[in-house]
Formats: C-alpha cells, sequence, structure tokens
C-alpha cells in the first residue's frame, strides 16, 4: 500500500499539471508588472528610462534566457524583421517565446539553480543530470522541492535529488539555514544563541524549531537517505533554561510528534541497525519511522497560506536574478520588518505562482515581456533614483556558466555557428558548449551584491596564453579566422563588434579601430586578434546591461 505521504504528493501532481494548463497569458501578468512599478513611479514623480533598442533587448533577454550571448545569425534574423513599433513588440514576444521553450533555457536555468542550491560547490554529474532533467520537463518548483527533500518519498525513487541534502547532512545549522535561506527567503541565523537582535519575527525557538525537521535526516553508508525514530534538539535559553521547542515551522505553527510505540528493546535494536548502516556499506537499509519530520516541513511550507514563504521567495529570487535586486532586499531578509518595495506586486504574483502550480517558466517570461525589464541604463534624469523603483536597469555580472559559454560563443566563426542553428543541431551543440566551458568556469566567482571584477580573474584572463590562442586562433572555426577573410575594414569592425557586443559600433568606435589597423598594415593578423581580445575584455561583454 503506498504512504498517505506518496499519495498526497502523487495527487498535488496532477492538481499541478491541471493549474498549470489554465496558467493565464505571460502578458497579462506582464502588464501587472507594470501597473504596479508604474504606479509607484507616478506616485515618486519619477520617469522611468526609455524602452532599450532591439539589438540591446535581444542581448539582454538572450543572456538571462539562454545564459549565453546570441549569436550573429539570430541577431541578424531578429533585426531583419519589421521595426514599426507594433511589430517590434509581436517580435519581441516571439523571441521571449522561443527562447523560453528553447534547450538553451533548460540548460541555463539549471546552471542558475546548481549556483542556488550548492553554490557549485562541486561538478555533481547525476545532480546536474537531475536539475537538467526536471527544468526541461518545466518541473512546477513545489515538485522539485519535494523531490529535493523527500527523495525517498517521490514517484520515481530517484535518488539524484539526495546530493542536496547530503552535501550538509554534517552541518546541521548549515541543512537549517540552507532549507531557510534557499527555499523560504529567511535568514535565522542570528537566532541560534538569542532572539534575532534586530527582528521580532524571529526567536529561538523558531530557530530550533526548524533545526527540528531535520535533526534525524541521516544518510546510510549505501547512500540511502532515512529518518531516526527519535531525537529534538535542545537550546539553554539567556535565562539559563534548558528549552526544546519541537517541530515548530517559521509561521510559528507547531506539529504535534505521535508517540514513539517501540519498546525499549525494540528501539536500541533499531539503533544499533541504524549505526550500523551508516558504518557499513553492506548494510541493508534499516526501517524507516511512519512519522518523518522532514517530510512535515515540506507539507508546512507548501501549506503556508498566510506568509507564504515559499511563494515569495520563488518570486524574489526569480525577479532579483532578471533585475539584479529582489522586491525584498536582501533576498534572505522575507520578515515583517522588511517590507516590499512594491507588497501589492509580490503578493499577486506569488498567488500567480501558485495559482499556475509553481510554473517557473510561466513567471520567467512574464517578468521578461514587463516595460520594466526592458528600460535602459545610464539615463542621467534616472539614474539618482532609488533602486528600488526599477525606473532603471542596472548592470548585471555574468554567472560563470554565462560568461564562459559567451566566450565560446564569440569566439566562434559566425558562418560555422550558423550551419549548426536549426534545433536539432543547436541541441548537440549546446552541450558540446556546456563541456567545453566547464574548465574556464570554474575559475570564475560566482557574483554576490556589489560585485566588481576581481584582480584574480583580470590577471587570469591577462595571462591565460591557452585561452588566448584558443579563442584567437586564426583558423577557419574561429572568429579571427573569419575576419582575415574580409577585405574591407568597415565590414571587419562591424563584424567582430556583432560577434562579441551584439551591436552596431558606433563612428567613433569604427574610426579609432580603422586607424588602429592602418597603423598596423604589416601586422593585420595580430591587429585583428588584439581587436577580438580588446572586446572580449571589455565591461561591456562581462556584463549584462
Amino acid at each position: 500500500m503506498r504512504s498517505p505521504i506518496f499519495l498526497s504528493f502523487a495527487l498535488s501532481v496532477l492538481l499541478n499539471a491541471a493549474a498549470r494548463t489554465e496558467a493565464s497569458d505571460p502578458q497579462t501578468l506582464a502588464d501587472r508588472i507594470d501597473h504596479h512599478i508604474n504606479e509607484r513611479l507616478r506616485a515618486e514623480g519619477v520617469s522611468p528610462a526609455a524602452i532599450v533598442a532591439d539589438e540591446t533587448f535581444l542581448r539582454r533577454v538572450t543572456l538571462d534566457l539562454a545564459g549565453r550571448i546570441p549569436t550573429t545569425t539570430e541577431r541578424t534574423n531578429f533585426l531583419s524583421q519589421k521595426e514599426d513599433e507594433a511589430n517590434s513588440q509581436v517580435r519581441r514576444r516571439g523571441l521571449v517565446e522561443k527562447l523560453i521553450h528553447s534547450p538553451d533555457y533548460a540548460y541555463h536555468t539549471r546552471n542558475q539553480l546548481d549556483i542556488l542550491l550548492l553554490l557549485r560547490s562541486e561538478h555533481n554529474a547525476t545532480w546536474r543530470e537531475y536539475l537538467l532533467e526536471a527544468t526541461n520537463e518545466n518541473r512546477g518548483w513545489d515538485q522539485m522541492f519535494r523531490e529535493i527533500f523527500q527523495p525517498e518519498d517521490t514517484l520515481s525513487g530517484d535518488v539524484r535529488p539526495v546530493s542536496y541534502l547530503k552535501k550538509q547532512l554534517n552541518d546541521l545549522d548549515a541543512l537549517t539555514n540552507g532549507a531557510s535561506v534557499k527555499w523560504l527567503g529567511v535568514n535565522i541565523a542570528c537566532a541560534k544563541c538569542h532572539d534575532h537582535p534586530l527582528v521580532d519575527d524571529w526567536t529561538q525557538d523558531h530557530y530550533y524549531g526548524m533545526t527540528s525537521f531535520f535533526k534525524r535526516t541521516f544518510r546510510t553508508k549505501k547512500g540511502f537517505l532515512s529518518e531516526r525514530f527519535e531525537g529534538l534538539p535542545k537550546y539553554t535559553d539567556i535565562y539559563g533554561d534548558e528549552q526544546q521547542p519541537g517541530l515548530m515551522f517559521l509561521t510559528g505553527q507547531k506539529v504535534d510528534i505521535p508517540p514513539l510505540e517501540i519498546d525499549e528493546p525494540a528501539l536500541k535494536k533499531l539503533q544499533e541497525a541504524i549505526k550500523k548502516s551508516e558504518q557499513d556499506d553492506k548494510s541493508d537499509p534499516p526501517p524507516r519511522p511512519d512519522f518523518r519530520p522532514r517530510s512535515e516541513f515540506v507539507e508546512l511550507a507548501l501549506r503556508d497560506e498566510k506568509n507564504r514563504f515559499f511563494a515569495k521567495n520563488l518570486v524574489n529570487r526569480t525577479w532579483a536574478r532578471l533585475f539584479g535586486r529582489g522586491l525584498v532586499h536582501p533576498l534572505d531578509q522575507l520578515h515583517s520588518q522588511n517590507p516590499a518595495s512594491h507588497p501589492e506586486l509580490l503578493e499577486e504574483l506569488a498567488s500567480g505562482v501558485v495559482e499556475s502550480g509553481y510554473d517557473v517558466r510561466h513567471l520567467t517570461q512574464a517578468i521578461v515581456l514587463s516595460k520594466a525589464y526592458a528600460r535602459a541604463g545610464n539615463d542621467t534624469e534616472t539614474q539618482a533614483c532609488p533602486p528600488d523603483l526599477f525606473a532603471v536597469s542596472v548592470p548585471r555580472p555574468l554567472a560563470p556558466r554565462q560568461l564562459s559559454l559567451s566566450l565560446r560563443i564569440a569566439g566562434q566563426n559566425p558562418v560555422k555557428l550558423q550551419e549548426k542553428s536549426d534545433p536539432d543541431s543547436w541541441s548537440v551543440e549546446r552541450e558540446k558548449l556546456e563541456k567545453g566551458s566547464e574548465a574556464i568556469a570554474k575559475k570564475l566567482l560566482i557574483p554576490n551584491d556589489g560585485f566588481q571584477i576581481p584582480v584574480t580573474e583580470a590577471l587570469w584572463f591577462s595571462n591565460n596564453l591557452s585561452l588566448q590562442n584558443d579563442l584567437l586562433r586564426p583558423s577557419n572555426d574561429r572568429l579571427v579566422g573569419y575576419l582575415k577573410k574580409l577585405e574591407a575594414d568597415d565590414e571587419v569592425v562591424s563584424a567582430a563588434f556583432a560577434s562579441v557586443l551584439s551591436r552596431t559600433p558606433d563612428a567613433a568606435e569604427k574610426s579609432a579601430i580603422q586607424q588602429y589597423f592602418a597603423e598596423r598594415g604589416d601586422r593585420r593578423e595580430e591587429a585583428l586578434k588584439q581587436v577580438v581580445w580588446a572586446l572580449l575584455a571589455t565591461p561591456e561583454f562581462r556584463f549584462n546591461h
């Protein structure tokens, strides 16, 4: 007989699938986003920046949805369509639709989740395979939450999600904080030793109540995940009294723990079996208790209809990834004393994401279709505006994979890439690019708030002859080799800018580079390499803007 948890999970999958088929049109949700953003701008008396030009939008949205810069073929195809305002909106919607249902979107989302959940702490092939499969299928975020925290209870019995818990099982604090911060948007670490000194919402009971959900979890030597039959954390408060809050969620809701109806000899036997399974890889997995606190944590998080930490955190992190800042900022400070910049918008998006079956793709599509997402940057009238108004775009550093993939694409012969542009060929090419970008990505830091290019990265790029030789080879499959065959300097400059920066050079840039070529007429190949390398090394290439 199936367990109640298994049946509950199966039912939720079916209900979510039905809800997602009735999800609202992304453009309708995008319009609601603009309504809320514009309403506050009007209240503040602020005029937002203009909407970006098509080639800027193309690069921005391709980096955000595909995790790479656009190819010159994609750029040509997009810009060659009709240019009147109405058709511009239509083709942008078409571009977003194409990208978000492409293999690139699944790969990029997988890479972003690897950073969010495990900080890309190791190249775990099975974990990344699981994430790619889930993003390809567009599984609901709630379903992935269940699979990752209850891998032994999911429909497929897939053991790959165990990697998430396995990495943190030896550190109960890290496991608790990871669950709270990454999945619920709440950092309660400061409440471990005393009630939070700055946030009234969080007490020691909240902290130890959360650790109670994970205290019993363990991993056998064979790699199976299970839970013990007993054990809850205790703490000593500031008055010296011992406390044990039991299973308590962030909302203050507690779970009654059923009595353990096992006599002392039977319990001792179970404890010995568990200990043996942890030490001996030939030992069979011990029995699992019917009551499992970790499963209760999942259910409480998903049933929370008042605070909706789970849904709001998903919205907030998705928003921050696409805007460079969350509606609630910092991202791990979702509490009553740190209100959202646009509370009604956050509530509406959280409701929408629940109704859609936690459809991350639908939410992402709606956000990038909004006019707020398409704002320009560097507008002198709006630069001084508070960042939480979202009146102007802010440059966002590329994640390690975004940068390494973009370097690979920029350095290739655009004609050769065009030959691989049909869907079947590109799917194969993307997989090759993923594997080829791994070595570079490992060398790059994961950007954080206030990111600036570190000296170590600049020195690594400047002194890495292997990387330079690879990207700047004058062979037929590289950009430099392609540029060598172009006769007119004007054509060379335009092709280099299109391949690397995805835009048309201005008159001053053309003039400066043409003069550089003229001064190095006897070393043209070397001059071509220097120009390409200079473009690749610009902050413009390093950031999404």
